[in-house]
């Protein structure tokens, strides 16, 4: 069954300057469809949004964060403040996300998605990453409910890999999970988001590196693509 919201695929593409986080992702991602890997950098990526991983504050002080902002200007980082304030008090929990206008032609949104509550955080042993990049992805569905087929491609990196310090096929591992998630269900609360996700992960910090978990969606409202 296809969601009326999503009535179009989604064109995804993994982006990072990393080759150990590219070598990852073309190992977790080899079975999965319609997914771009290259290596470079973000803003080369004609999409129409960008993912970024940020804090729960949104301040665009580091990493990719900073990267984008001196890119498109300092008002990127008070539109994504100002969302963040109104609607979730001023901070933005783990597992949730903000899509605004870029202020540019391309991309033409930018998706805020924390993988740490303070700037440089070490979040190698928490399933920030899957919360994060699940989120990301969700808040595609919740733009295109605004404005149908408004987002139709986006771009991503390596989420955590750098100053979260996640490791390479871990983070691959867990953005896999996030993307898949959003080809298998809608969610309109964050909360059940973040409970759905950590329930099934729980343990899967002494699985495999090579394994790879496929969230089971509440039951109901499920769709496939």
């Amino acid at each position: 069954m296809t969601d009326s919201r999503m009535g179009t695929t989604l064109r995804v593409v993994l982006t990072d300057v990393n080759e150990g986080v590219v070598k990852a992702w073309r190992a977790a991602f080899a079975d999965t469809p319609g997914i771009e890997i290259r290596r470079g950098s973000i803003l080369d990526e004609d999409v129409d949004a960008w993912v970024t991983p940020t804090n729960s504050l949104g301040r665009m002080d580091g990493g990719v964060d900073a990267v984008i902002k001196r890119h498109l200007g300092a008002g990127i980082q008070l539109r994504v403040q100002r969302a963040i304030r109104d609607r979730f008090a001023g901070k933005l929990p783990v597992g949730s996300a903000v899509c605004v206008p870029s202020g540019a032609t391309t991309p033409r949104y930018l998706i805020s998605t924390p993988t740490m509550e303070q700037s440089s955080q070490n979040v190698r042993d928490t399933l920030n990453v899957a919360l994060a990049s699940a989120a990301a992805f969700q808040a595609v569905h919740r733009q295109n409910a605004l404005a149908p087929g408004s987002i139709r491609s986006v771009a991503l990196v390596g989420m955590g890999a750098r100053t979260g310090r996640v490791p390479a096929r871990v983070c691959a591992n867990l953005m896999w999970t996030g993307h898949t998630l959003f080809h298998d269900h809608w969610f309109e609360d964050d909360d059940e988001l973040r409970a759905t996700i950590t329930a099934q992960l729980a343990g899967i910090e002494s699985a495999p590196p090579t394994q790879r978990v496929r969230i089971m969606p509440p039951k109901g409202h499920s769709f496939r693509h």
